[in-house]
């Protein structure tokens, strides 16, 4: 999404901030929401948000004038740092746990039943999920964020759903 007053490249400093900033407050909730749903929980996401935003800020010069979707371009960084994370965990051997230490409540538990399944989903599929669900992007944009091929997004997507529809079938009998 282009938005008017990124047409004209800021010239100042304090124009660049300004603007940066105005953008910010535009999109932050929208790729809040997007980054805890990639990462899997509230405070992985808030981290890998605000280091998105920090790279971004560096080449807002270049990425926030017309033509330009600076949108994706941190969701792009969210998704490759989620994934430089998850390597670096792994390395560790440090897990997950499937509970989260605060959960939202509901008469029936289906969010929180719904939630802990995308949680368990692995990480190229939770990815996938976020970015054609949550995000609303094509298969071939989606492909494109993750750096795979449509193939392998429509092989997360569906194993994503079958996992999920699995999960919450169970979790209705029981």
């Amino acid at each position: 999404m282009v938005r008017e007053h990124l047409t004209d490249r800021p010239t100042s400093r304090d124009e660049r901030v300004a603007d940066f900033s105005a953008w910010v407050r535009e999109f932050q909730r929208p790729l809040l929401g997007f980054a805890q749903l990639v990462a899997g929980d509230r405070q992985t996401g808030e981290d890998l948000l605000q280091t998105a935003l920090a790279r971004a800020y560096l080449k807002w010069p270049k990425i926030g004038g017309a033509g330009h979707d600076p949108v994706g371009y941190v969701r792009r960084i969210i998704v490759n740092e989620n994934v430089s994370l998850w390597r670096h965990a792994w390395k560790r051997r440090e897990r997950s746990t499937a509970t989260l230490p605060e959960s939202a409540t509901t008469d029936d538990g289906s969010i929180d039943l719904t939630w802990s399944a995308v949680q368990a989903l692995p990480t190229r599929q939770r990815t996938a999920i976020a970015l054609r669900f949550y995000a609303d992007l094509t298969v071939a944009e989606t492909a494109t964020a993750m750096g795979c091929s449509q193939g392998s997004v429509k092989t997360h997507t569906s194993r994503a759903i079958a996992k999920l529809k699995q999960v919450l079938r169970e979790g209705g009998e029981a």
